[in-house]
């Protein structure tokens, strides 16, 4: 058996597992999945119809370890773009997704899905800000350096800001991958502010409102969509604890602690701690003040809990990794922290995949 074999005899048997999945998920006869497998043996190939994609990638998030907010898996809302061929149409394709899942803040969980084998986006989410090495310093975000210089390469130039967002980059197949800049009407950002310290508005920080996943790839059935950028809404600590917190990205605790007047000489202090929270606070305020859909990770963690009642409600393992479910604050105050949950991977998934860059 050659390699070829063996890859297409595991693709074949990923297509009948999901499909089994899909037929019995939607109550549908026997004879339907018969039906379909001649189908496919015919023509040598499975390709899912629209409505077996949407399932798919529903059904991809619901298998997904590291996401906390599984609950919501069924109310995805799925664009089949498999029809497009050019960098242009994509393009549009990916406006498209924005402003459907922006929804004026309303933010609503989208996925756009394209040919697979095909299409990448090199981005790592659709809206992301970019990163400078200066002489003074980094200017921006440390995790978008590598990718700010390709696009500078490509002969994009940004203002060079602390918030700049980068042009979406597109590679279909080995033709030259090209840029295009999101227009400022359609990236909704969040000025961020707080409730009490009046000065962390000094600070000039703002986020945008839509995390908008596209570095990962969507398996279903055995095909690989490289393309397939999804989003639900952010949990606050992906933006205060993660995003501006790390001090591999915006380390904003120190510049959060002197506003707020603490000691930051000793550890016994907890002053990374008290910072911390009340940057998460500023996020959490500052998009609901906005009508920006977001989450706490306490209420997170209880819808979480929901998701896990109503796997058990239809037989199905709720699977996670306990690693990435838990909160980055206050993790031993959500049930999750005091559980363990099985860490095994079922398909359809999203998986991450090698850079293109």
């Amino acid at each position: 058996m050659t390699q070829f074999d063996e890859l297409k005899n595991k693709q074949q048997k990923e297509a009948i597992e999901f499909l089994t999945l899909y037929k019995n998920e939607n109550a549908l006869p026997q004879n339907w999945l018969n039906d379909r497998l001649d189908e496919i043996k015919k023509t040598g190939e499975f390709i899912p119809t629209t409505e077996e994609l949407t399932f798919g990638a529903k059904a991809a998030w619901r298998n997904s370890n590291r996401c906390i907010g599984r609950l919501f898996w069924n109310s995805l809302q799925v664009f089949d773009e498999r029809q497009l061929n050019t960098e242009e149409e994509i393009y549009k394709a990916l406006l498209r997704h924005i402003e459907y899942a922006t929804n004026d803040g309303k933010i609503r969980p989208t996925i756009t899905v394209f040919k697979p084998n095909s299409v990448r986006i090199w981005n790592y989410q659709l809206i992301r800000y970019a990163g400078y090495e200066t002489e003074q310093g980094i200017i921006g975000d440390p995790d978008s350096i590598k990718l700010t210089k390709i696009c500078e390469q490509l002969g994009w130039k940004g203002e060079r800001t602390p918030f700049d967002v980068l042009p979406l980059v597109i590679q279909i197949g080995e033709r030259q991958p090209v840029f295009f800049e999101i227009p400022k009407e359609n990236v909704l950002e969040v000025s961020i502010r707080h409730p009490r310290y009046e000065e962390l508005s000094k600070l000039n920080l703002k986020w945008y409102g839509v995390p908008i996943v596209s570095n990962m790839k969507l398996s279903v059935g055995g095909i690989e969509f490289q393309a397939a950028p999804f989003n639900g809404w952010y949990m606050g600590t992906e933006i205060g604890a993660r995003n501006f917190a790390d001090v591999n990205r915006y380390n904003l605790l120190p510049a959060v602690a002197e506003i707020m007047g603490l000691d930051t000489k000793s550890n016994m202090t907890l002053w990374k701690d008290r910072a911390l929270v009340e940057l998460n606070l500023a996020v959490l305020q500052s998009f609901k003040e906005d009508g920006v859909s977001i989450v706490d990770h306490h209420t997170a963690a209880q819808q979480f809990k929901l998701f896990e009642q109503q796997e058990e409600g239809a037989n199905r393992q709720a699977t996670g990794n306990w690693a990435w479910l838990i909160p980055p604050v206050s993790p031993a105050t959500t049930h999750i922290f005091h559980k363990p949950i099985e860490n095994l991977i079922k398909k359809p998934n999203y998986f991450y995949q090698k850079t293109p860059f």
